[in-house]
């Protein structure tokens, strides 16, 4: 997600449970709870670099809990498939923690913002999950977590929870390229291209890079599948 955008932040959602057949609601946080299963998170990235911990995506998921609790059954699985695919090829299948191409990091630092770069200007390269980048973005997303991501981004490649939580700032909250978030886009039926638009619209979509669009769209039939789902409704291509 390399894309030059001013995000606004955005404050973490308040509480939604799935409700359980005693009508006691049950976070996604709870024991079993999360659609997606440890076996499941193994099968999907089997050699995926040992930072991106199954028990760091769960214990993310309390900062934004609509995540993967909203809508039935399958729609819960397909917001997970669609995720995780594309957290899978923005990093390589959960392969690359930080951004490979270290002659682009001192492009991410947007000097016009006013809080400027504390970090440094080279401070601000693609991490985690979604490849959060650029100053503004890394404290739009702070700012919603209320973790000081500004002046110490490095956050996001030293503890797996945060970096994590990262991805679903983005996920849950923010449009990017799109006119909606890719947690709106799957849950709204609207189809898993919404997802695409949304965090790299502007370089895959409308024709743009077809490969890159379709490792998207494979993975996330990949996935689907995994689960024991479908893709649903909507337009899977962007």
């Amino acid at each position: 997600m390399k894309l030059s955008r001013t995000l606004s932040a955005v404050a973490s959602a308040a509480v939604l449970s799935t409700i359980a057949l005693t009508g006691q609601a049950t976070p996604a946080t709870a024991a079993g709870s999360f659609v997606v299963s440890e076996s499941q998170f193994n099968q999907m990235f089997p050699s995926r670099n040992a930072f991106y911990t199954y028990q760091g995506l769960v214990d993310a998921l309390s900062a934004y809990p609509k995540f993967t609790t909203t809508g039935n059954d399958a729609t819960r699985k397909r917001e997970a498939a669609a995720f995780l695919a594309n957290v899978s090829h923005e990093t390589g299948g959960l392969k690359y923690v930080v951004e490979q191409n270290t002659a682009n990091y001192s492009h991410y630092c947007d000097a016009s913002q006013p809080y400027g770069c504390p970090a440094g200007q080279a401070a601000y390269y693609g991490r985690g999950p979604l490849q959060i980048s650029w100053n503004f973005n890394y404290k739009a997303a702070g700012d919603a977590l209320h973790i000081d991501l500004l002046h110490d981004p490095y956050q996001v490649e030293r503890n797996s929870a945060v970096s994590w939580k990262t991805a679903l700032w983005f996920w849950d909250t923010q449009s990017g390229a799109g006119s909606m978030t890719p947690h709106d886009a799957i849950v709204n039926n609207k189809g898993f291209g919404e997802t695409i638009r949304s965090i790299n619209g502007a370089l895959e979509c409308d024709g743009k890079n077809p490969d890159e669009r379709n490792d998207r769209i494979n993975l996330y039939k990949k996935f689907v599948g995994v689960l024991g789902t479908d893709v649903g409704g909507g337009n899977i291509s962007c």
